[in-house]
Parts: structure tokens; C-alpha cells; sequence
């Protein structure tokens, strides 16, 4: 639950210091389609690392890609045999390439490999496809039963059945993760986690399973799917010899390449205990591997791989496969390093009760990264900032990692420039100035922030089960990370500590914050819809509630002018104090699990919002013609090798285009549907 995703209003202002002259020509730009743009990010850097270092980033590389099925599965029953009958199609196809048809099929392929699914990573809405049913059987029929992803003694008129519903029947699989109040979260989301299983038989099942005395629980439903088989309940676990075994082999054969090219002991040592998880399915042996690796902060390799986020989980529990490869930004890790020496200190100084902070805080560490590869639930869409481990007492007791994925916030800016984004929606030139000035180190503090001391601030009372806040567990924990850094971006202590050279550098990120808040980030969300996702969620509860308590003062409001509304913030410091108090809040329904105040705090605050705004929001985001979401390909690396085989260089390539690169990882990376 410690994954901090970009906003629609961060993309403009990323740090871009680390960037040659010589490189400004870089084409960012790759693709776009439907509400989504395609992106390339650099990797500055990979050239100065040495021989191991690059033989180690590769290894580790090709051990993330070839998870990527594992994601795909995971987010719905059908999405592997729909991808690639749909690339079977797309790739065989003999017709007029410039029909409504084709071009429609098109456009939903590209969806479905940005999305890792028929759901829009988002909104979680199924994707309305652009073409006809009878033109998608017809090609279908054209391919023949040996070309189709068909089960054994299924015919191509059973697969059509079932696959046209799931593609065209909009009440058919229509929400891939459901958050609405008052229905069975289980059965009315589409995910592939669950089978014939409800809601309450899953809270009844890992209840039963958990010691409220246990002061280190493991995380159950971590790894595996749970379902009923002839009307007992099991779990299918995600190892080598359970489900995705084909594709968790492909994984640690390329983890035992990296484990002999470790950077040290230390990471031979989690790089082995990851293996021994992937091999067992142990949890167990998960929370071991964590604890090594959230202690290793010498190495200047890392990356994650596995099961570790569980936004895709409606309750909250079952992680969604991913990974990424980094090495370490030293010139741009001292700020982080200053903040994670003084951790001490924010803890101290935090607004919330003495009774929910950390007595000692222990082994934080934060840096800023450079991004080698992004897989699974990282790629296309991917975070600019991550904290793990997730498990509380592993925080508590060992310390956590926090990174900043510079070298993606950077693309992201270089992409953006001159969008005219903050012209439109900005109260007035004063504050586009600002965050012109301010934004690109406020921002990146913030995100800073929000990981290396926001997700690791804060502790559970004795007995507080870590799931208590069930399914709005992970909005009211990004909620709580992003109030912790708002409400210390304003301290002087960051001027005293030298990160911020003028008092007035976090106005620029209060007034983008509550600007995107309250009115921008809404430009991402369908007429007649509610706000669903996590962070947009946290967002909103922030803002709103920022909004409301501040009414007397005047803190917040909204001015409208020349037909269009806009966000003036009157007093900064007044606004800083109502984000403490909800920090305290918050720290409070967390760490007492107290599930009904968050549930209402959610419900009040975070789904729902005024629909004429946003109308005009809308008509004026699409005179700029700026797509709101966004995501990346990745760089391909070729090990270049002598006579005898031996890696003498990895040499880095930024050419491939976005279908070409998913077509190739269809190919060389789907051992889930060979």
C-alpha cells in the first residue's frame, strides 16, 4: 500500500537536473491512444556503472520480465487468452488496415497492454471495445483452432461464447476492483484473486487464520488465490509447483544469475531468500527476505520483485505481481539522506498523539533512484516513488526503504513542457510563477516525504489487527503519507536543514496539491462517475475536508471568473494547521483500526464531488488536448559477449517503439501461454 503514483498536475515541473545538454533532443514521446500517452524515460548513468554492475542489472532485468503474465492473470480470468487471441489477430490480419474495425481492434489492444488486462488501470471500468462483435469472430474464425489460446477439447465456437461476453456484454466483468459502499466487494469485482468465494467467507477464512497475540504477522493472502473446490475453501499459492509456476521458474532461474554477480554478501543473502520464497510460497520466508533487504542500504543496485501491492485486491490483502530495477542517484540521494538522518525528529514533532508515535524509529533510509526496467504493475503506469516493506512491525522493527524514481518524474517534466496546463487552471500568473519557481524541488520533497517518513511514521496499538481498515485501507494510508510530508513541507526546519533555500518553496506544492485536489485530478474521472481509485481518493479527502473546516476562515475557496472556476488558497499557514489536524486523525483511525470512523471519513470526503464543475472541468481540459494518464516503455538492453560467452558489456537502446515492444515481450516473455 506504499506506492505514490503521479498526479495529472506533477507532470510538468519534474526535477530535470541531472540531464546533459547534449540530451535535450531526446524524443519522449512514443505513442498516443484513447486517454493515454506513451512515454520513454533515460537511464543516466548505466554507462559509468561497472561490468558486474551492468551484468547484474541485466540479470535482474529479464527476472522482471518474466513476470509479466503473472499481472495479466491476476487481473481477470480471460485477459491472457483475449491479448493474445487479440495479437493473433492484429499481427495476422490481411484486410483493410484503415477500416473502423481494424483501427477500433487497434486501439483496444493497446488499451489492454497498458491496462495488463480489459480493465482500465484507473477507473477500473472494462474497456468498451470500437468494433464490431461479428467483425472480431469473423478474424477469430480466419485464425483456426491450432493459432487460438483454446482449453483442452474446446471447440472455436465455445471460445467465442465465452470471450465475446467477456468483451462485449458491458454487464459482463464490468469493474475489475469494486469499492462501492453496500455490496459483496468480492463477487462484484472482476479480479482473478477469488473464485466462488464471497466477501465474508474471505474476512471468515484469514480471521480464523490470525493470532491477535502475534506482535509479527505474516500477510495473509499475500501470495495465492483463494477459492472453493467441491465446498471447501483453499488456497492456490503463487510458487514453483503452484499456480504460475511456468512463469515464478522463468523468475529464479534469472534471480540465480543475479545471486552470483551480487553486489555483496548482504544482497546475496535476500537475493537467495527471495528464491527460497518463490520455491516454498512461505510468507514466512517472505517477511525474512524483507527484513534482509530493507536492511541492505550499501548496495547501490536494488530492485523489487513479486507479490507486494494490493491495490488490486477490493479487501486489501492479495499483492499484485511487479518489479523494478534501480541503481542509485548520489548526487540527488543527499536530500533524501538528510531527511532520513533527522527521521528522528519529524517523528518527535508529528501533530498526532504521543500514544501512536514511534518511540524509536528505526532503519529508515531514502534515495533517489534511476529506473533500469519497469515491469508488472509498474509498467506502463508506473509510481514515481516507493516505500516497503508494506508490513507494519517489519517498519517498526528493522526500518523500510523509501526511493524517488527521478529519472521517471524527469521524463515525465521534459514531456509536458509548455502544455499550457497551469495557464488554464491556476487562480492567476501569481501562482503559475510560484510553482514555475518552486514546484520541481517541492515536489520531489514531497514525494521524499510521503515515502522515507510518511508510510514508516506512526504505529499500531497492541492487538490492531493491520487489515482493520479493510477495504479502505490503502486510501486512508496514502492519506496519511501525503499529510505527513504537506504538513512538514511547510516547517522551517526544512530551511534549517538546508533543502529549501526560501520559507516560501512549499506554497508552491500546497497550491498544486489542493489545485489538483479539488478540481484537476477530476479531469481523469467519466461524466456520472465517483471517485474510485486510492490516491485520487486521498486526494480529494484531503482537499475536501481541507475545504470545509477551513469555510470560516477562509482558508480555501473557489472563485469563478470569466465563466470558469478556479482555487485561491488565502492562508497558507491556517492551511498547514487543518493538515495536521487530519494527520492526527488519521494517525488515530489507523492506529487504533477504528474501521467505521475511516469507512465514514472515505464516504464523506473522498468519492463524491460536484458535477457541473466538473463538466467545465472537462471542456476546459480538452481544448488542451493533454492526455491524462500516461506511462512508459522501457529501454532494451543487449548483452554484447565474447567467443566464449562471456558478458564483456551491456549496451542500452531507446529506439523501440510501444507496439513493437509489447509484441516482443508477447513473445519472449509469456511463459503463462506457451
Amino acid at each position: 500500500m506504499n506506492k505514490f503514483l503521479i498526479s495529472a498536475t506533477a507532470l510538468a515541473m519534474a526535477s530535470t537536473s541531472f540531464m546533459t545538454s547534449a540530451k535535450e533532443k531526446f524524443n519522449y514521446n512514443v505513442d498516443r491512444f484513447a486517454d493515454i500517452a506513451v512515454l520513454r524515460y533515460q537511464v543516466p548513468g548505466f554507462e559509468d556503472l561497472s561490468l558486474r554492475q551492468k551484468e547484474l542489472v541485466y540479470y535482474l532485468n529479464e527476472a522482471a520480465l518474466q513476470g509479466r503474465d503473472i499481472l495479466f492473470d491476476q487481473n481477470g480470468k480471460y485477459n491472457l487468452a483475449i491479448r493474445t487471441t487479440l495479437e493473433k489477430i492484429y499481427t495476422n490480419f490481411s484486410g483493410d488496415k484503415s477500416s473502423k474495425d481494424f483501427k477500433g481492434l487497434e486501439k483496444y489492444l493497446k488499451l489492454v497492454w497498458f491496462a495488463n488486462g480489459i480493465h482500465h488501470h484507473y477507473s477500473m471500468d472494462k474497456f468498451t471495445p470500437e468494433f464490431s462483435q461479428s467483425f472480431f469472430d469473423a478474424q477469430v474464425k480466419k485464425l483456426g483452432k491450432h493459432s487460438l489460446p483454446l482449453e483442452k477439447g474446446q471447440s472455436v465456437e465455445e471460445f467465442l461464447k465465452i470471450i465475446d461476453d467477456v468483451i462485449f456484454n458491458p454487464a459482463v466483468m464490468s469493474k475489475r476492483v469494486n469499492q462501492a459502499d453496500g455490496v459483496d466487494l468480492i463477487l462484484t469485482s472482476a479480479n482473478n484473486l477469488y473464485d466462488g468465494v464471497t466477501q465474508k467467507e474471505v474476512e471468515d477464512y484469514y480471521n480464523k487464520l490470525k493470532d491477535p497475540n502475534d506482535n509479527t504477522p505474516i500477510s495473509y493472502g499475500l501470495n495465492s488465490r483463494l477459492v472453493k473446490e467441491n465446498g471447501v475453501i483453499a488456497e492456490q499459492v503463487y510458487r514453483i509447483g503452484g499456480l504460475y509456476s511456468a512463469a515464478i521458474e522463468k523468475i529464479v532461474y534469472w534471480l540465480k544469475k543475479a545471486e552470483g554477480v551480487a553486489e555483496n554478501d548482504n544482497m546475496k543473502a535476500y537475493i537467495g531468500k527471495l528464491i527460497e520464497f518463490y520455491t516454498t510460497g512461505d510468507l514466512k520466508t517472505f517477511d525474512d527476505y524483507s527484513i534482509l533487504w530493507a536492511e541492505d542500504t550499501k548496495s547501490d543496485i536494488d530492485f523489487i520483485n513479486g507479490f507486494i501491492e494490493s491495490y488490486g485486491d477490493p479487501l486489501g490483502m492479495t499483492g499484485a505481481w511487479e518489479s523494478m530495477v534501480n541503481f542509485k542517484n548520489k548526487k540527488s540521494s543527499i536530500r533524501t539522506q538528510i531527511i532520513s538522518d533527522n527521521a528522528q525528529w519529524f517523528e518527535d514533532n508529528s501533530p498526532v498523539d504521543a500514544r501512536f508515535k514511534k518511540d524509536k524509529v528505526k532503519g529508515v533510509s531514502a534515495k533517489v533512484i534511476t529506473a533500469a526496467i519497469l515491469a508488472g504493475d509498474c509498467y506502463p503506469a508506473t509510481p514515481i516513488g516507493i516505500n516497503l516493506p508494506n508490513a507494519n512491525w517489519i517498519r517498526a522493527a528493522h526500518g523500510s526503504k523509501s526511493v524517488t524514481l527521478e529519472n521517471i518524474t524527469s521524463a515525465y517534466g521534459k514531456a509536458e513542457e509548455g502544455n499550457g496546463f497551469y495557464e488554464e487552471f491556476a487562480y492567476s500568473p501569481k501562482e503559475v510563477e510560484l510553482m514555475k519557481k518552486y514546484l520541481s524541488i517541492a515536489d520531489n520533497l514531497h514525494t521524499d516525504l510521503h515515502e522515507c517518513l510518511g508510510h514508516g511514521s506512526g504505529k499500531l496499538l497492541p492487538g490492531v489487527d493491520p487489515d482493520a481498515l479493510k477495504e479502505h485501507g490503502s486510501t486512508l494510508e496514502e492519506t496519511r503519507a501525503d499529510l505527513f510530508a504537506l504538513y512538514y513541507l511547510a516547517d522551517p526546519k526544512l530551511v534549517e536543514l538546508g533543502i529549501f533555500s526560501s520559507p516560501e518553496t512549499y506554497k508552491a506544492e500546497y497550491y498544486k496539491y489542493v489545485m489538483n485536489g479539488l478540481m484537476t485530478q477530476l479531469t481523469r474521472i467519466e461524466p456520472g462517475k465517483d471517485i474510485e481509485e486510492a490516491h485520487m481518493r486521498n486526494r480529494h479527502i484531503i482537499t475536501q475536508w481541507a475545504y470545509e473546516k477551513g469555510k470560516k476562515d477562509n482558508v480555501i475557496e473557489f472563485v469563478k471568473r470569466d465563466g470558469k472556476t478556479f482555487v485561491k488558497i488565502n492562508d497558507y499557514s491556517k492551511l498547514r494547521n487543518l493538515f495536521g489536524q487530519l494527520l492526527a486523525e488519521i494517525q488515530r483511525i489507523k492506529s487504533e483500526g477504528d474501521y467505521e470512523s475511516g469507512k465514514k471519513l472515505v464516504e464523506q470526503y473522498g468519492v463524491k464531488f460536484d458535477s457541473d464543475m466538473h463538466k467545465e472541468l472537462l471542456r476546459r481540459y480538452s481544448k488542451l488536448n493533454i492526455a491524462p494518464y500516461k506511462g512508459f516503455v522501457n529501454p532494451v538492453y543487449t548483452a554484447i559477449t565474447d567467443n566464449s560467452g562471456n558478458i564483456k558489456d551491456i549496451k542500452i537502446d531507446y529506439s523501440e517503439n510501444y507496439v513493437d515492444q509489447m509484441l516482443r515481450y508477447s513473445k519472449d516473455y509469456s511463459p503463462l501461454t506457451k
